[in-house]
């Protein structure tokens, strides 16, 4: 499979004004999972990629954070705000940590890195119910596999009796990518560089608090809880006005990229 570019992604510019970088996680591209944040485009400039395999970016052989990282640091340009949501988090995280001068705030929601809290029991419990899950994809249909990992994540979707095409394909897509809690976070590097982080939970699940409590302790970031919509928490009522007062207190302090 040819590799993929960061000029080949399928990325969305809306609005004018300083940029902020939005990757998605697992099953559900960036169109919907973005759906609410186009508001901001009256005072940001959104750049909606869709990871590889989603929207018209074509595929890697198979999902996965380590190569889909510098596709998104690249993204970043000479600078801007970054946001990432569960496996699109762990990826923005790695991404961040690539080119941290180009990086003027990082925002992270729920990031599927569960082993940022290892031996806590509930976390090591979820990333052994993970491995079962996966390890058994190939005897599971789609929406089998959407429905649990839906229920584990503690996702507000619903998943349809009959998948419609964009979910088949990426529930497809999850089934095969490399799973987030694989991931080795960059912590030293994190929190030695310039840029403001804010960590978002929703305030639904003992695992993902512990997580991101774990990630803030390691890198000093600040914390916000955001609830309301369980996992999908770009989809809650408050998550656009905490994110935006984020940005605005990091742009009106210059950001990492300026510094």
């Amino acid at each position: 499979m040819p590799e993929v570019r960061a000029s080949d992604l399928d990325v969305e510019r809306l609005g004018a004004g300083p940029p902020v970088v939005f990757v998605h996680g697992s099953i559900v591209g960036g169109e919907r999972t973005w759906s609410r944040q186009r508001a901001l485009a009256a005072r940001w400039r959104l750049v909606l990629a869709q990871r590889p395999g989603f929207g018209a970016s074509p595929p890697l052989a198979r999902g996965d954070f380590e190569q889909e990282a510098p596709l998104i640091a690249e993204l970043l340009g000479d600078g801007a705000h970054l946001v990432g949501h569960s496996y699109g988090a762990v990826i923005a995280l790695l991404a961040a940590a690539l080119r941290p001068a180009a990086v003027r705030s990082l925002t992270v929601s729920e990031p599927g890195a569960l082993r940022l809290a290892a031996g806590n029991p509930a976390v090591d419990e979820t990333i052994a119910n993970g491995e079962q899950l996966y390890g058994h994809s190939a005897a599971l249909s789609p929406r089998e596999w959407v429905r649990y990992f839906r229920s584990g994540a503690g996702s507000a979707r619903e998943t349809p009796e009959e998948l419609p095409h964009w979910l088949e394909r990426g529930a497809r897509h999850a089934m095969a990518e490399r799973p987030a809690w694989e991931a080795e976070i960059p912590l030293a590097a994190l929190a030695a560089a310039p840029f403001p982080t804010l960590v978002i939970s929703g305030g639904h699940s003992p695992v993902f608090d512990a997580v991101c409590d774990a990630l803030v302790a390691a890198i000093g970031a600040e914390r916000a809880v955001v609830p309301g919509r369980g996992h999908s928490i770009p989809t809650a009522p408050t998550y656009n006005e905490t994110l935006e007062r984020f940005l605005t207190r990091s742009s009106s302090d210059g950001g990492g990229a300026a510094r």
